[in-house]
């Protein structure tokens, strides 16, 4: 009960200072999202990487089981998750890895899975007076049935919610003052 609230306190001092949907189509939709963080960016990529799974929401994947969701930092690394009976599912592969500033993916999340579209995520950290601001950019395009502007105010919402949720770890890392 007590680490419930404590999370929730700490998510409120890690909303993102902007959040956006900013092209929206049916072909295409691009969301962005910022936070700034005490944490320093060396911390911050650590916490990104190492700890996915202490801050991705596991409602947001497959198995539903956070301690299955790792991501690999490396040449051809991905952001995965284990799944029963040997399986898994590739949520985002690397394509570029500048360690402590920047992580670009290609890959659909979620429902997008299915649909025939393709996806861009970058995570980018750059210094910001005594910490770091993150950013969160994804964007997706193609021809789904039904296009896809439906779909990206809820794409929106997971994104900006993942960046609260690492905001929120970054403080939980940093302890009481």
């Amino acid at each position: 009960m007590f680490r419930a609230a404590l999370w929730v306190l700490l998510s409120l001092h890690a909303l993102p200072l902007s959040a956006e949907l900013t092209q929206s189509g049916d072909s295409a939709f691009t969301t962005s999202h910022r936070l700034e963080t005490a944490a320093a960016p060396a911390e911050a990529y650590r916490v990104m990487t190492a700890d996915v799974d202490q801050w991705w929401n596991p409602d947001h994947s497959w198995s539903k089981q956070a301690a299955n969701l790792h991501l690999r930092a490396e040449p051809g690394g991905c952001f995965c998750e284990r799944l029963p009976d040997g399986g898994f599912v590739e949520h985002l592969g690397i394509i570029y890895l500048a360690p402590g500033q920047e992580i670009r993916f290609d890959g659909t999340l979620g429902p997008l899975q299915g649909m025939p579209v393709s996806g861009r995520m970058i995570w980018r950290i750059d210094e910001a007076g005594t910490g770091a601001a993150i950013t969160f950019t994804y964007m997706v395009f193609g021809h789904p049935e039904g296009g896809l502007g439906g779909i990206a105010p809820a794409v929106d919402g997971v994104i900006g919610e993942q960046l609260q949720r690492l905001g929120a770890r970054l403080e939980e890392e940093k302890g009481p003052e």
